[in-house]
């Protein structure tokens, strides 16, 4: 008898000592199982219709408007308010008080009062609090330039320069998108059990989602006329993130575990298949045409992240080389390709990576059900310190060097008293070590090493050293996620907190990166996704590119 819950045959995965380096993990592209490309395929299986109840913008664009949609069985509302902005108030910097256009995704449809308290509120963001009513709240600037320039073509009857449009690729960025319980709106838990909002951040990307379709829905308003479909679909939402986003993933280690896994798992089970049939081959070619256009049109000022880019241009004609009629139609055709370019970059690698999941959403997408997870980092105080010492020769000779070295302990993790975010010190530099946030993950592990007796239990040295019990419980807990640790020396003059942000934003859907630091970013959301009005064709936009 055919068993149908028989998992699908996999290649041995790829070691987290490989997977979970920041220099690989920097080099991380959105794939099918990003988190806006789920959201979007359930809006799409739902037949979901987004509905826009309230517009009270004036000539100018100024005023506030209502988007409302029902997804699992749940209504949803965006209220977007948009203000005129003084030149001199316009930042991306997280000490902005002020914003060209402020969001509240709203649980329900709000009615007169509730929309009104939203219109005062919104434009203050931290310095308003907010409802359980309220589920995510966010902000975003305008793209001066673009903007301006389709407004006037726009008037005088014209459609924007699409050079320019393909070049900038969002009318507006975001600049935070806010959930779980911050300035009072509801704890992510309050929704996650309703269905299609579990998923990690999937409230967030559904207001990001709208947020893209009222940008549209703007510009149109006050230039008077309408964009072609094609060029508002290549317009996404900007972001700009920054420092306060990368500790997340060393604070939610078994969330990290959950996600790399997931990606991880999907590409050894394409890796895995034995034959392809002519349409895989085909959209295979088409993937990686569309992806030798994408890198074509990324364009980064940032000297070094130009320069992994220009390398990945020159690698992509060798991967396509490669990908012969003969290796397409031979065994394990899609293992042979990934095992002929191991000596790429790790960048080719990664975009490979995500290329080869794309074709097989029946074969990976269950995947996404176990992105999300309420695991925690636990304590097991019965274990000997001698099985505690195995796991640490086993899982952690990457965090032992001398941590006196100035290189190795070079900066310090903080919390701004005035801004409540993370930021980055310099450690022989700078003031504030004593205040030092605890991302020293591999110097807590080593310390936790040097100090472990011989004999006993955990619980009878935690007795005499708690200041390890935390070194403990990452150590205890990463046996049984391997993928839950970020295995480089976090506070070492070689980490690049912009590793990190770009890790998650793929998981977001982020694309075009485009560094402005080693600490902050911009990105493309939504790029290539489907409009309000198509989501029945919702999951072709990987890697999106432009089309005239």
């Amino acid at each position: 008898m055919l068993d149908t819950n028989a998992r699908p045959p996999q290649m041995p995965l790829r070691p987290p000592s490989e997977v979970m380096r920041l220099r690989r993990m920097g080099a991380s592209f959105p794939t099918r199982l990003s988190f806006l490309r789920v959201l979007l395929r359930r809006l799409s299986a739902e037949n979901t219709i987004v509905i826009r109840p309230v517009w009270e913008m004036d000539a100018g664009g100024f005023g506030h408007a209502v988007y409302s949609l029902t997804f699992g069985g749940h209504v949803y509302s965006l209220v977007a308010v948009s203000t005129d902005l003084p030149a001199d108030q316009r930042t991306d910097r997280v000490i902005a008080t002020a914003w060209d256009t402020a969001y509240v995704l709203y649980d329900g449809v709000p009615d007169a009062g509730e929309i009104a308290r939203i219109v005062e509120t919104a434009p203050k963001q931290e310095a308003a609090r907010f409802t359980a009513r309220d589920l995510v709240l966010s902000r975003a600037n305008k793209s001066v330039r673009l903007f301006a320039h389709t407004v006037e073509r726009l008037r005088a009857g014209q459609q924007p320069d699409e050079t320019l449009v393909r070049d900038t690729g969002y009318l507006m960025r975001t600049t935070a998108v806010y959930g779980n319980g911050k300035f009072g709106i509801a704890d992510r838990a309050d929704f996650a059990e309703r269905d299609g909002m579990g998923g990690s951040f999937a409230a967030e990307m559904l207001a990001v989602w709208l947020i893209r379709g009222f940008t549209h829905d703007l510009v149109e308003h006050v230039g008077g006329a309408k964009l072609a479909p094609h060029l508002k679909r290549h317009l996404g939402i900007g972001n700009s993130t920054g420092l306060g986003m990368a500790p997340f993933l060393v604070s939610h280690p078994m969330l990290l575990n959950a996600w790399i896994t997931a990606r991880e798992t999907a590409l050894a089970r394409v890796r895995a298949v034995e034959g392809l049939n002519a349409e895989q081959i085909d959209t295979l070619y088409a993937l990686v045409i569309r992806a030798a256009q994408h890198l074509a049109e990324w364009q980064v000022p940032d000297a070094i992240g130009q320069v992994r880019i220009d390398r990945m241009r020159s690698e992509w004609p060798k991967v396509a080389a490669m990908m012969t009629p003969d290796l397409m139609t031979s065994h394990q055709p899609l293992e042979q390709l990934w095992q002929a370019t191991r000596d790429f970059s790790v960048d080719t690698q990664e975009c490979l990576a995500a290329l080869l999941i794309e074709p097989f959403g029946d074969l990976v997408d269950d995947l996404v059900d176990a992105m999300a997870t309420e695991r925690r980092v636990t304590l097991d105080a019965g274990m000997t310190c001698a099985e505690v010492d195995a796991l640490i020769a086993r899982d952690w000779a990457w965090a032992h060097c001398d941590y006196d070295a100035p290189d190795a302990c070079h900066q310090f993790w903080y919390v701004s008293e005035a801004k409540a975010e993370p930021r980055l010190g310099l450690r022989h530099e700078e003031q504030g070590a004593e205040l030092e946030s605890p991302l020293d993950i591999a110097r807590q592990v080593a310390c936790l090493a040097r100090d472990l007796p011989e004999d006993g239990t955990v619980a009878e040295f935690l007795s005499l050293h708690p200041e390890h019990r935390a070194a403990m419980r990452r150590v205890q807990s990463l046996d049984g996620a391997p993928f839950a640790e970020i295995r480089d020396n976090l506070i070492a003059d070689t980490c690049l907190p912009i590793d990190m942000l770009r890790c998650k934003l793929a998981f977001f859907g982020a694309a075009k990166f485009d560094p402005k630091s080693d600490r902050w970013t911009r990105i493309t959301l939504c790029q290539g996704a489907p409009l309000h009005d198509e989501l029945s064709d919702a999951d072709d936009w990987w890697l999106p590119v432009f089309a005239s």
